[in-house]
């Protein structure tokens, strides 16, 4: 029999599979991003149907199959329930989502990745600061923790704050990313940088941006 294994690990995204399974993947800190069959996920009686959606995080025991592995236990520390009852949440959160999954692989543990998502579900459900605000600095971080930022560029004036905010975000522990608020012109001028950090730093089109930028509009 093969030997359970216990992450931590969030739920990136989730699928049905057949009539009562789910396939999930799920980024954890020791192994990176897994491939996980849940038996008899989509059941109502399951004790794993809750913790096998989007999002979740928390304590995985799964054991290797033939193919991915197969979870056994999950004991969910954070459901981040806010964000489901939030739309607008919910599509950033699925967003973020998307790009830690586009950068982490099998086999490489990622805690600074799964962190960093974490916070960033947290800066989600918080009032006080935009949720643009939030999916830039996610942006600019992830690519600081792949070694991949460019930093503050030259082809167009920033304003000082615009500059100064690139750098603390590039400088600054996870614990601090969302301490602070800024005007909305220098909102404007972070997701114009950003825009062109995604086409020419990340290069990957992602349709969850599609959604998220076509339900506000922008």
């Amino acid at each position: 029999m093969s030997e359970m294994i216990e992450v931590t690990g969030m739920v990136l995204s989730a699928a049905n599979v057949m009539e009562n399974d789910k396939r999930i993947t799920l980024l954890t800190a020791e192994r990176g991003k897994l491939t996980v069959f849940c038996r008899g996920a989509k059941k109502p009686t399951s004790r794993l149907m809750a913790a096998t959606n989007p999002l979740c995080m928390g304590r995985f025991s799964l054991f290797p199959g033939k193919s991915a592995y197969n979870l056994g236990e999950a004991h969910i520390t954070h459901y981040f329930e806010e964000l489901r009852s939030d739309f607008e949440g919910a599509m950033y959160g699925m967003y973020f989502a998307d790009v830690a999954g586009f950068y982490t692989v099998e086999g490489a543990g990622e805690p600074g990745v799964l962190n960093l998502l974490y916070v960033a579900l947290k800066a989600l459900m918080r009032e006080e600061i935009p949720k643009r605000l939030v999916q830039y600095l996610f942006e600019i971080k992830m690519l600081v923790l792949q070694g991949e930022f460019p930093g503050v560029t030259n082809r167009r004036s920033l304003l000082p704050t615009t500059a100064a905010v690139i750098n603390f975000c590039r400088d600054t522990g996870l614990e601090r990313l969302y301490s602070f608020t800024v005007p909305d012109e220098v909102i404007r001028e972070l997701g114009r940088e950003c825009e062109y950090y995604r086409r020419d730093y990340i290069g990957h089109h992602f349709k969850s941006l599609d959604i998220l930028n076509d339900a506000l509009g922008a």
